[in-house]
């Protein structure tokens, strides 16, 4: 993981105004380090894709800088589409071409050297389980299939910048495990891996460090570890109702609740973990609560204070 390298890609003040009114982003600074897997963590509409825009050069910021190896890419933005590998959040197009030749047709654009290319490629292939695909044309690919073959495009050459944006989505889990693997090793090998995602769980097992944004502002910036210390001092209670049953009316105990669905999360005090385990308890006898979980903060719970759609989280969570 992350030991604090040199600087790859760095954002200062960068907003970005839409028909005059709109701010998509809002004064948002950042960082990115080679080696650090950094996530863009939001829910839809939060402003990341337009700040993804903004670095790979499709896009100009009305204010701020954005750097790449200490290259303004604002002034320079073929610079910025030469250090960034991108997956995007919408699906490549590969529909003439089979997985293989479109993962080494991307290196081979990138620079890299033919036969590496094609090693790599093989490899990207073997360590996500695409063998059965590997000759197979991308017309008939479903989205999941498509989305890991676009990844290996995104990895086979890496550049200083790898942005993948949303890159789990239709992912089976035993491949999205391996794919979060090479996320890895993609920082292990030099570059920095800026994430962009709204799956809240996935990022807090991945990322070395994180920004939450939400309506285009930066809401809170640190390591998981330090954001959740935030809400060190409560406990976490989640409750799952019954399909069918009424939300029980909750006790004073519970604080700060939020409902999301089925699921109430709220802070318990660790003096009233007792009685909130008690009472859980009872409602789960009568039929009210399918289940409850009592147990320290989460990223989720910090994402759900920061962010002004929670119900975003629930979406999150219940994909990992």
């Amino acid at each position: 993981m992350w030991g604090g390298g040199t600087m790859q890609l760095e954002i200062g003040n960068v907003t970005k105004v839409y028909k005059g009114k709109v701010r998509a982003n809002d004064d948002i600074s950042l960082s990115v380090a080679e080696g650090e897997v950094f996530g863009l963590l939001g829910p839809n509409g939060a402003g990341k894709t337009t700040l993804v825009s903004q670095i790979i050069g499709l896009a100009v910021p009305d204010a701020g800088t954005i750097t790449i190896g200490g290259v303004d890419v604002v002034a320079n933005p073929a610079y910025a589409r030469q250090a960034c590998s991108f997956q995007a959040q919408t699906q490549v197009p590969i529909a003439g071409l089979n997985t293989l030749q479109a993962i080494e047709l991307v290196g081979r654009i990138r620079g890299g050297d033919k036969a590496e290319v094609r090693r790599r490629a093989r490899e990207l292939i073997w360590k996500l389980d695409l063998t059965e695909w590997k000759k197979t044309m991308g017309l008939t690919f479903s989205g999941g299939v498509r989305r890991l073959v676009a990844f290996c495009m995104a990895a086979v050459v890496p550049g200083r910048i790898v942005i993948l944006d949303e890159p789990t989505n239709d992912i089976d889990p035993l491949r999205r495990r391996a794919l979060w693997q090479e996320v890895q090793e993609l920082a292990r090998r030099g570059s920095a891996v800026l994430l962009v995602t709204h799956n809240v769980l996935e990022a807090e097992r991945v990322v070395d460090r994180l920004a939450i944004i939400d309506e285009g502002k930066v809401r809170g910036m640190g390591t998981p570890a330090s954001l959740k210390h935030t809400e060190s001092d409560t406990m976490r209670l989640e409750l799952m109702v019954e399909p069918g049953a009424a939300t029980p009316a909750l006790p004073d105990l519970l604080r700060e609740p939020v409902t999301m669905n089925h699921r109430i999360i709220g802070q318990v005090a660790p003096a009233d973990v007792s009685r909130a385990i008690a009472w859980a308890q009872e409602m789960k006898n009568n039929g009210t609560l399918e289940e409850f979980l009592l147990g320290p903060a989460t990223l989720e719970d910090v994402y759900i204070r920061l962010v002004k759609n929670p119900e975003e989280a629930a979406v999150a969570g219940e994909a990992a």
